[in-house]
């Protein structure tokens, strides 16, 4: 676009959401936990080890840091895609970090020490353990049972040399005096980090909050840097925002699956995580692949994505609306990428590796038509867009692009 005709970037839309707070969320590690409680969801297929390894590497060009890459103690061919995916990510050189998840029980532990030491490669336990009262009435545990297993596993993973987070799960609906008394411990055995599970998606936005601080509050008291992660289901669909609110109230990393696979109704969005560290302004890479990773992550666990999923969903730029196309079609006539991205969308499609797309229906006008067709290579002869038109108004839903050529066959036949 030539001239000084078209206003800032910023005269073009006010935006509310930076009204009177911080527009940017403080800085924070990501973890992956696609391929460890992604594929535990019963409806989700464990990916062969060339997928995996694929989204790997596309979680590492996007900047992921850290990676759940299984259980090895869970059987041979888990062992095996763990030994695999650690040595291409020291061959390749890669920067993100691997991590397994391990019971507090040295079964699980030790399988995950041999296999740091055999590929000379650090692998951090998530060594988890229910703390809820639920749980402890269920199981027939006491307090002094879970200290000692928390000792114990925490002991374990740091005579192995390797890091360790300790995973208190369903710490959403745990005592304080439970978590205090385990937390306690866990540092006092020299632990790296703390995870704060919404095991059952029970959180919202306010008791994540309330957690966090109890716990930073533990840490502060202790005196060491023990790090902080949050690990969030969907449950009551609060994943996402639970994750922002973790990040806002300063935990130092955060879990997520891709297309937020997991147990149940699944965990925290990773790549909705990544849009939305993006969009407030974040440290984040550039995210033009983060649409492949999603779509490897989608045909390998054979976990269809919803139309209308934010951002990766067929429908999520995609519009048969007359009045919605007509904006977008003018601003791409003026040449103006910026405008036309933005118009009918808070996402910018182009950072994601996806673009606007016009489709025609019975809300259609002949603007989208004809974008259609251009779009098409095919010359938007007045006929033509009649003819189309006239289908269109007739059938309840989109035309496909097999029927709109049929029309353009027949037209030119």
């Amino acid at each position: 676009m030539s001239g000084d005709a078209r206003p800032t970037d910023q005269e073009l839309f006010y935006d509310w959401n930076s009204e009177g707070i911080p527009s940017e969320l403080p800085s924070v590690k990501l973890l992956d936990e696609t391929l460890r409680d992604g594929i535990q969801c019963p409806s989700v297929t464990d990916p062969p080890i060339e997928a995996k390894l694929e989204m790997i590497r596309l979680m590492d060009a996007l900047g992921v840091h850290h990676i759940d890459v299984g259980l090895p103690g869970a059987g041979k061919r888990a062992r095996q895609d763990v030994v695999t995916i650690v040595e291409m990510i020291r061959d390749e050189g890669l920067q993100i970090q691997p991590a397994c998840a391990a019971r507090t029980l040295r079964h699980d532990i030790d399988p995950i020490v041999d296999v740091a030491q055999e590929v000379g490669v650090p692998i951090e336990v998530l060594t988890f353990l229910g703390t809820s009262p639920i749980r402890l009435f269920a199981e027939g545990w006491d307090e002094a049972k879970l200290e000692k297993l928390t000792r114990d596993a925490v002991r374990a993973s740091k005579d192995g040399g390797v890091p360790v987070c300790f995973v208190t799960e369903d710490t959403v609906r745990s005592n304080p005096q439970t978590l205090e008394r385990l937390w306690t411990a866990a540092i006092e055995e020299g632990v790296d980090g703390l995870c704060l599970c919404d095991t059952v998606g029970h959180a919202t936005p306010d008791g994540t909050v309330n957690l966090i601080r109890f716990a930073q509050g533990l840490i502060r008291e202790s005196g060491t840097d023990t790090q902080l992660d949050w690990h969030g289901h969907n449950d009551r669909g609060f994943g996402l925002i639970n994750a922002l609110a973790a990040i806002e109230a300063g935990v130092d990393r955060v879990h997520g699956c891709v297309l937020g696979m997991g147990e149940r109704v699944g965990n925290t969005p990773l790549d909705l995580l990544l849009v939305n560290l993006k969009l407030y302004g974040g440290d984040t890479k550039e995210l033009g692949a983060l649409a492949k990773l999603v779509d490897i992550a989608s045909e390998a666990c054979d976990w269809p994505i919803p139309v209308n999923y934010p951002v990766f969903g067929q429908d999520a730029f995609r519009t048969g609306t007359g009045v919605h196309a007509a904006a977008v079609i003018k601003a791409q006539r003026i040449g103006d990428d910026w405008l036309a991205d933005r118009i009918y969308s808070g996402v910018p499609a182009s950072w994601f590796g996806r673009k606007q797309e016009i489709e025609i229906g019975h809300m259609s006008g002949d603007s989208n038509i004809i974008a259609w067709l251009n779009a098409h290579n095919v010359k938007p002869e007045d006929e033509l867009v009649s003819r189309i038109r006239t289908l269109a108004k007739a059938r309840p839903r989109l035309l496909t692009t097999e029927e709109v050529m049929a029309v353009v066959s027949e037209f030119q036949g």
